[in-house]
This record gives C-alpha cells, sequence and structure tokens, in this order.
C-alpha cells in the first residue's frame, strides 16, 4: 500500500469521491467521520472510523494510531441559510474542530493538509471572473468560518513545517460517472439537484430566485464544477505537496458560468420533463454573476479537467438521483 491519508468528512459528498479516487491512486485512506450528513455505504475502499472533530481525544488516538503523511479536511458545516440561523454551531464545527485538528498535526508531525475551503469567503463580489488575490469579504457565519480556518492554517504554517493547499469551491455537482457514488445529504439544496428531483417529481417545480439580474437573461449565473474534476484537483494537490516549496490557495471552477435558466432547460432537455418553474424575487445575498478564474490551479497543479460540460454534470446528477429513487435511498 501507498502513503496512508487522513480524510476527514471523508463519507460525505465530495469526501467520497476524493476517497474513491486517493484508493484507486494506490494511497492507504482513513475516513475520520461523524456520519451526521455522510453515509458509509459512500466509502467504497479505505477504513472508516467513526468519531467527532470535537473528539480531540479520540482525535489523538487515530492520529497516533496510524503515522498518517497527510490530511483531507473536508469535515465541515456547509448550508448558508442555516449559518445565519446558527452561527456558534457553524463556528464550532467548522473553525473549532480545524483548530483541533491543526493540533494533531502539530503533536504528530503531520506537515501535508489540503482543506476544502469555498468561494463563499470572496464575499458579494463584484469581480468577474474572480480571482485568488480578490479580496475575503464573506457575508455569511459559514463562509467567515472558512476563512477563519484558512487564516488558523496560513499563521500555523508560518511557524512550522506545515505546507497546505487550500482550494476554494465554486458551485458542485454532478455524481461518480459508474454511478457507484454521488450527492446523498437530506438538507442539500444545490440547483442542479433541486430541479433533477422535480424532474423525477420528488419536488413539485423549481424556483428561480430573481429574473432582472445584468446577466444574458436575467437570472443569476454560477460557474459549476463536476465533483469528479473536483476530487481529481485534490489529489493532484497531493501530488504537488509531494516537492512544493510553496503554499497554494486555488479556486476549483472551469472559468465558465451558467444562468439558472440555461441549468434548468438542460435539465429538462436531459430528462425529458418539463416541471414547473415558478419565477419569484431575488434572495438576499446572491450576487448576479460568480465565475472563477481557473487560471492558477492549471498552471499550478497542472490540473486537466475531464467533464467540463454542463449536460455530463446534468446527466451523472440525475442518474444518481433515479438510483436513490429507485433503491428507495431518498
Amino acid at each position: 500500500m501507498g502513503e496512508k491519508i487522513l480524510v476527514t468528512g471523508g463519507a460525505g459528498y465530495i469526501g467520497s469521491h476524493v476517497v474513491k479516487q486517493l484508493s484507486q491512486l494506490g494511497y492507504d485512506v482513513v475516513v475520520y467521520d461523524n456520519l451526521s450528513t455522510g453515509s458509509s455505504t459512500a466509502i467504497l475502499d479505505g477504513k472508516l472510523v467513526i468519531g467527532d472533530l470535537a473528539n480531540i481525544e479520540q482525535l489523538f488516538q487515530v492520529f497516533a494510531q496510524h503515522q498518517f503523511g497527510a490530511v483531507f479536511h473536508f469535515a465541515a458545516s456547509i448550508s448558508v441559510p442555516e449559518s445565519l440561523q446558527q452561527p456558534l454551531a457553524y463556528y464550532s464545527n467548522n473553525t473549532v474542530n480545524t483548530l483541533n485538528l491543526l493540533k494533531c498535526c502539530q503533536k504528530f508531525q503531520v506537515n501535508k493538509l489540503i482543506f476544502s475551503s469555498t468561494a463563499a469567503v470572496y464575499g458579494e463580489t463584484n469581480d468577474s471572473p474572480v480571482i485568488e488575490s480578490a479580496p475575503t469579504n464573506p457575508v455569511n457565519p459559514y463562509g467567515k468560518s472558512k476563512l477563519m480556518s484558512e487564516t488558523m492554517i496560513r499563521d500555523y504554517s508560518d511557524t512550522s513545517d506545515l505546507k497546505y493547499v487550500i482550494l476554494r469551491y465554486f458551485n458542485v455537482a454532478g455524481a461518480d460517472i459508474s454511478g457507484r457514488i454521488g450527492q446523498s445529504g437530506k438538507k442539500a439544496a444545490h440547483l442542479i439537484k433541486v430541479a433533477c428531483d422535480a424532474a423525477l417529481g420528488i419536488r413539485n417545480a423549481v424556483n428561480i430566485f430573481g429574473t432582472d439580474y445584468p446577466t444574458v437573461d436575467g437570472t443569476g449565473v454560477r460557474d459549476y464544477i463536476h465533483v469528479e474534476d473536483l476530487a481529481s484537483a485534490h489529489t493532484d494537490a497531493l501530488s504537488y505537496l509531494e516537492n512544493a516549496t510553496e503554499n497554494q490557495i486555488l479556486n476549483c471552477g472551469y472559468g465558465k458560468g451558467y444562468s439558472v435558466r440555461e441549468v434548468l432547460s438542460s435539465v429538462q432537455q436531459v430528462s425529458g420533463v418539463n416541471f414547473p418553474i415558478i419565477e419569484t424575487g431575488r434572495r438576499k445575498g446572491d450576487p448576479a454573476c460568480v465565475v472563477a478564474c481557473g487560471d492558477r490551479i492549471k498552471q499550478i497543479l497542472d490540473w486537466q479537467p475531464r467533464y467540463n460540460c454542463l449536460e455530463t454534470i446534468v446527466r451523472s446528477t440525475l442518474d444518481w438521483e433515479k438510483k436513490k429513487l429507485k433503491h428507495n435511498l431518498v
């Protein structure tokens, strides 16, 4: 077996796809997850340890038992609306628990970290595409909790031999191309998943929040990245850290945006179902256009996305949602 890797939150949506790819590359993976939103069935390979990052004593034991060469940190709460209602829970689960993880890395001299961050750290930016050097001004506790974690990682690295890659995700969608794993969280409310649910009759309709934005068709524009490409960005980041001399903060997106109407039209075409669409007013805090500048990740990690196609993203999502419905997993 190859190097032993710890993946926190590895039973979740993105984490499980990364675990799958790490295992395919020959790494020995240990998943640490409390299964609050993830599922043990999503772990196709590797060892699962059920535990919470808040339990630092258990986390110490896991680090002591295994000699980890690197850590991937996905475990977090990710709902913006929920973060507005429960800010302290988000600072506890996202920020304090990252601190616990860094303490373990320090104690057991683990010097490679890949952190799951978010474009929410930029806040309501008017820049499009968004570059990594853009000001960070998050407008909700979710984004703030992630930015605080980024800051702790950077500060700790400055005083240690820790090398890191922080990946800021834009809009993640899609599922394992072979249909084995996908989005399973009951609270998932991403547009493509919601539209696929409507196509399958799980939802009655899909809402468009705002039709008067200064965009091509008046609806919000977002950069959607396939989860398999996002996962490969993480494995590329690990390869980079093997010989890295510099730490990196990198956007994860294709650099191309699709409007809400374009996404819904694609789901209708792929599914063959013209589900109802309800137009309503804007939501507070929704910017008109959020698209990543993906130049640096391609240049620095030699990242080469394979599924940069809206139809492919939609089709893999729809196939996965059909499988969940067939096996009564919804």
